[in-house]
Order: structure tokens, then C-alpha cells, then sequence
């Protein structure tokens, strides 16, 4: 990977998680805000494959669990992407036949990732919510995901190939200059 590309996938990942903190509190549902970062670690997976997506899902993961108003223990988020990451990347190649299987596949990734951490939670004693609350939780976000989600496939999935496009011309100028 280049400097450049991987300058943008931070530049991307961190516009992400400051969108979902700072503006998307505005039009939370029960305090619910749409995850841009998961559904960009899920577009990775489907352009990039599961070990590229989970490394990704680490990094966003752990930049959500220390951005503010974080208020639970760290790396519940940065495991749960990475899980979400290497399960969506398992199955790009049917995610990558159509952008309602990739819209569907953001869905699925929501709702594991959401899960997860909301598990995390419970097996960590941190934020301890009653079940009935975690699970309008979950379907919140999964629903906030899928809603946003054939907005956001075809923007990632296009930066991401524009962005391959871009390291491949610069690679095969490089071996042209040293022949």
C-alpha cells in the first residue's frame, strides 16, 4: 500500500468517526446515531478482502473506543469491527455481484457488529443495560446502517478503486522507469 492511499483510508476513517460523533448527534433516534465507520470497514472488506477490512476495523475500532464521549471500556468497539471486518471480507465475492448484496451485507455486519459490543458489554460488566433496551438498541443501528447504506457503498466503493487505480498507474510507471 502507498503513503497516499493509506493517508486517505485514515484521512477517510477518521472523517468517519468525527462525523458519527460530532454531527450525527443531531438526529440520533434514542440516542442512537448511525456507525459510518463500521459501514466503511464493511465496504473495505468488500474491496480489499478479510485481513485488509480487519486491520482496518482495528484502527477505526479503537479510534471510536477513545474518541469522546466514549464512556466504556476500550477495544469493545475495536474487537467487534475487527470480527465485522473479517466476516464481511469472507464473503465479498457475492457482496461485490450487486450493491443490494453489498447493502446486505453492511446489515449483517451491523447487526454483528452492534451485537458484539453490545455482548462486550455484558461480559465486561460495563454499561450494564437491561436486554429489552439492548436489543431496540441493536435493531436502531441496524436499521440507521441499512438506511445509510446505499448512500455510502457506491461513495466508499468508488474512493477505495479510484484510490487502487491511482497506486497501480503509479506502480507500473515506477517498473517503467527502471526497465
Amino acid at each position: 500500500m502507498t503513503a497516499l492511499r493509506a493517508g486517505a483510508l485514515t484521512a477517510m476513517v477518521c472523517l468517519a468517526v468525527v462525523a458519527q460523533v460530532v454531527l450525527f448527534p443531531y438526529v440520533a433516534i434514542d440516542g442512537v446515531v448511525p456507525n459510518l465507520a463500521l459501514v466503511l470497514v464493511v465496504v473495505a472488506a468488500i474491496d480489499r478482502g478479510p485481513q485488509f477490512a480487519a486491520l482496518l476495523g482495528f484502527g477505526a475500532g479503537l479510534l471510536l473506543d477513545l474518541a469522546p464521549p466514549a464512556d466504556h471500556v476500550a477495544g469493545r468497539w475495536a474487537l467487534a469491527l475487527v470480527v465485522v471486518g473479517y466476516l464481511a471480507g469472507r464473503v465479498r465475492q457475492d457482496a461485490r455481484s450487486s450493491t443490494f448484496t453489498a447493502v446486505l451485507v453492511v446489515g449483517a455486519g451491523s447487526f454483528v457488529g452492534t451485537s458484539l459490543y453490545a455482548f462486550s458489554g455484558v461480559l465486561l460488566h460495563d454499561g450494564g443495560l437491561p436486554v429489552d433496551q439492548m436489543l431496540r438498541i441493536i435493531v436502531t443501528s441496524v436499521l440507521w446502517d441499512l438506511l445509510l447504506a446505499p448512500l455510502l457503498v457506491p461513495v466508499f466503493l468508488w474512493v477505495l478503486g479510484s484510490l487502487r487505480a491511482s497506486s497501480e498507474r503509479a506502480f507500473h510507471e515506477s517498473v517503467r522507469v527502471l526497465r
